[in-house]
């Protein structure tokens, strides 16, 4: 089937890669011009603008955005509905908030256009293994994209999820339970770093990855990343977080379900980012006083 593809970031591209490969008639765009450039030299079309991307498009079109959640994937929709006709189909395949895709729907379906919202997780390896796609919209308009869903994902790793909003809602929760994940690695591979044993971490990731009932594709990353570096000395400890962990514990807020983990894991997160903390100074100038605890001295 014919697509196109705006956005060639880090998973676009490889999208419009694992898409082309599959046998589809991809057309691709972006907001600067080298990726373009790089995708046509492997031989799919591209074009330079939003513009001409809907105008290589036959109808009814299919066009998948692949920016930034936010405003960046709010005013391409804006654009794109001035470009397109009523039974076009947009499919986000961002990170948006669910919240914005089913508003999104809404506006879209006034003009006629379809919007379909697909949570996509897979990062850089999605070339190769394929991508786990989570899509809400309307079921006759994931059955008739089937065809490239089918061709994204690997064996039974799509899935219909329900109406509009139901694919960035289920894609959101599985970055929250991703925090968690990563959290508990961390902490479990720094106690061992700390401890009086000189382990070998990157065997301890590999065995951990044979049978073990905590074995997983990021415990395979991980084994990966400290067979380069055994103990992260090329790596600050600070680490960003995208939106979708804040995203998701607002909604266990929401429904009254205790997510202490996702919480906890999105503070830490918060914590790796303080070079030094108020909150601790407040702690250790407690101590002292009401105890006369030692405190160290800021310039030791």
């Amino acid at each position: 089937m014919q697509l196109g593809l705006f956005g060639l970031g880090r998973m676009g591209a490889n999208m419009a890669r694992r898409l082309h490969q599959g046998g589809h008639e991809v057309i691709v765009s972006n907001r600067s011009m080298r990726p373009i450039d790089e995708l046509m030299a492997e031989g799919i079309r591209g074009v330079y603008s939003i513009q001409d991307l809907v105008k290589a498009l036959t109808p009814p079109r299919a066009l998948w955005i692949m920016l930034p959640s936010g405003d960046v994937t709010e005013q391409m929709i804006h654009t794109l509905l001035n470009l397109l006709e009523p039974g076009d189909v947009i499919v986000d395949g961002g990170n948006s908030n669910w919240r914005d895709s089913k508003r999104r729907y809404a506006l879209c379906r006034e003009k006629g256009v379809h919007f379909m919202d697909e949570g996509t997780s897979g990062g850089i390896w999605g070339l190769k293994v394929g991508y786990c796609l989570m899509i809400g919209g309307d079921k006759a308009v994931f059955e008739r994209l089937e065809p490239a869903f089918k061709t994204l994902a690997p064996e039974n790793g799509y899935l219909y999820c329900g109406p509009a909003g139901a694919g960035h809602f289920v894609k959101m929760v599985h970055n929250g339970v991703e925090y968690g994940m990563m959290q508990a690695y961390a902490e479990g591979f720094e106690i061992m770093e700390k401890s009086e044993f000189d382990l070998d971490l990157p065997a301890v990731a590999r065995v951990w990855g044979q049978g073990s009932v905590v074995r997983s594709w990021l415990l395979e990353l991980l084994q990966d990343a400290l067979e380069k570096d055994p103990r992260l000395e090329q790596i600050k400890g600070y680490v960003e977080d995208s939106g979708e962990g804040r995203w998701t514990i607002q909604a266990a807020i929401d429904e009254d379900v205790p997510a202490p983990v996702i919480t906890l894991s999105l503070f830490q997160r918060f914590i790796s980012r303080q070079d030094e903390s108020f909150a601790a100074k407040v702690c250790a100038a407690l101590r002292k006083e009401f105890g006369g605890h030692a405190v160290k001295s800021a310039h030791e």
